[in-house]
């Protein structure tokens, strides 16, 4: 099946996932084949390992092929059981009840435990963006048994059981992550997990080796006996060392204006699948503590001057869908269309500056602010941000960092006027959304958090009733409120929703089997020796 580079195919429908699955290699008559060597090409170098304490997407990818979360979840967002093979929620919402998979051991031989879910629930409240969301309302988690954990909740999070993926909450080892602080990743040594891979090397900057776990639970998986992630950080080079089959697949490894060769050669499946979990979206943050950006007037004159319709063409040359809400379009149950991008007017772009005490002064400059962006986007991004903020005479100063830089110098040093995100919303806005306008949630140091440093009381009312409310149609209308009060105040302009596109050698098979994605554990991943 050929995609048009304008379908997204949104993940949470299982039509859209089924269409693509032959393209996997999931028809039912394949049988997996053991062994080989999966050779899967990466950027930027990775600074996190786990996701334990970072959203950023390297310790969402690479921690879970070591770490497991308690469930998975098919396309369609419903539960299937890893560490916990069943659950129970009471009927006040406030009691979930797990059964853990007896005789699972760490890769150190130490057993897995009820002990070590508890202590993960609770590093992940403490030190996790959006983990600090999603167990706020945790009072305990109760260990009766080894093979039993019950999360007892304040308040019911109607969200919670959607949460509990490798890739979002991994669960850890206490006798290993106890032996550090909460803020700090684990070192190679200290990453042991239950999943099907150990990471057995690590250089910065060149690759990550892991190898199969011969004593995974789920024997005979994993089927590839080795992953190596190699960091590739220049597109051209990422791209003919797929054409060369040196590297077998990656995550948009390709400039976005050679998808079309990928898709016309017979060799690759290129998969535009927006998997349920990502829930994409790419924001332009204002630091509120920079004074001129303080004024509405200024924020306002930045959204006239930004063409989204042009952005999405020229920096990801269609593939994506225009996105001016804080809630992407990807998620269509909290999506509210009423929410229109401020149109391109640079006359009254030029009006607000001047009303704001921003005049055009020599050479036309009316004031400079830097921009930098996540490095996950492409360059072309803030190339075009700063042309056209140059029309109504804002002097832009890019800065480009690596990842960890980036971090540093956005949520820790706080060295930045406007930055480009890519705040995903995953699966529910609570989890994705919130932890960017929750004033709660600003904290020195804490990655992809609310970078902004906004604060709005009726804000934090309603992202805080919508965190708990159990009747949809009730938490619709709350996110909604919401919506409009942040666009309105332009507390953030809103721009795209562009996901990630898979391309991999056909070889390749069954390399997404859930709503996670590449994130997923790549236990089910298998290499075809006569594709």
């Amino acid at each position: 099946m050929k995609l048009d580079r304008r379908d997204f195919h949104f993940g949470m429908l299982a039509s859209a996932a089924a269409l693509l699955l032959p393209q996997h290699g999931q028809a039912a008559a394949d049988k997996p084949v053991s062994g080989g060597t999966l050779n899967w090409v990466y950027y930027p170098d990775p600074s996190a390992l786990i996701a334990i304490n970072t959203s950023s997407g390297t310790g969402q990818t690479i921690g879970t092929k070591v770490n497991e979360g308690l469930l998975a979840y098919d396309y369609d967002l419903n539960p299937k059981p890893v560490l916990a093979t069943s659950w129970s929620i009471s009927e006040d919402g406030k009691r979930y009840t797990f059964k853990l998979r007896p005789n699972v051991k760490w890769s150190d031989g130490q057993p897995f435990t009820s002990v070590d879910v508890a202590f993960s629930v609770e590093r992940l409240k403490i030190a996790h963006p959006r983990g600090r969301i999603t167990f706020a309302n945790v009072e305990a988690v109760e260990t009766p048994d080894p093979l039993t954990a019950v999360i007892v909740l304040a308040k019911p999070a109607p969200f919670l059981i959607s949460a509990l993926a490798g890739a979002e909450s991994p669960i850890v080892p206490r006798h290993v992550y106890s032996t550090f602080k909460p803020d700090e990743q684990p070192k190679l040594e200290q990453m042991i997990g239950t999943g099907p891979f150990i990471l057995h090397e690590w250089v910065p900057g060149s690759h990550l080796l892991f190898v199969r776990n011969p004593n995974y639970w789920d024997a005979p998986k994993p089927y590839v006996d080795r992953l190596v992630l190699k960091v590739v950080l220049d597109p051209a080079a990422r791209a003919a060392a797929l054409e060369a089959g040196e590297v077998d697949i990656g995550a948009t490894p390709v400039p976005y204006g050679d998808i079309e060769r990928f898709k016309a050669d017979k060799r690759f499946v290129v998969d535009t699948t927006t998997y349920a979990y990502s829930g994409p979206q790419q924001q332009l943050f204002f630091n509120f503590d920079t004074p001129a950006l303080q004024d509405r007037r200024v924020r306002k004159a930045i959204a006239h001057a930004i063409d989204l319709k042009a952005l999405l063409d020229v920096v990801y040359f269609g593939y994506g869908l225009v996105s001016p809400s804080p809630i992407s379009t990807a998620l269509p149950k909290f999506y509210d269309p009423k929410i229109q991008g401020w149109p391109v007017d640079l006359k009254a772009a030029e009006r607000l500056l001047d009303e704001a005490g921003l005049p055009r002064g020599a050479g036309g400059i009316r004031t400079k602010l830097r921009l930098t962006q996540n490095p996950f986007l492409p360059p072309s991004f803030a190339d075009f941000l700063r042309n056209a903020l140059r029309r109504i005479g804002l002097d832009i100063e890019i800065q480009r960092f690596d990842l960890a830089t980036y971090l540093n110098v956005v949520y820790r040093d706080r060295a930045f006027d406007l930055t480009i995100e890519s705040l995903s919303n995953t699966f529910d806005p609570t989890l994705g959304v919130q932890r960017a306008y929750w004033s709660k949630n600003f904290r020195i140091g804490l990655p992809f958090s609310n970078a902004a440093h906004y604060s709005n009381p009726e804000i934090d009312r309603l992202l805080e009733a919508a965190a708990i409310e159990t009747d949809v149609e009730k938490r619709r209308q709350l996110w909604s409120s919401f919506q409009s009060i942040i666009h309105e105040d332009v507390a953030s302009v809103d721009l795209v929703a562009a996901g990630g596109v898979i391309i991999a050698n056909r070889k390749v098979r069954n390399f997404a089997p859930g709503a996670e994605g590449l994130n997923g554990s790549f236990a089910d991943l298998w290499i075809d020796p006569s594709a």
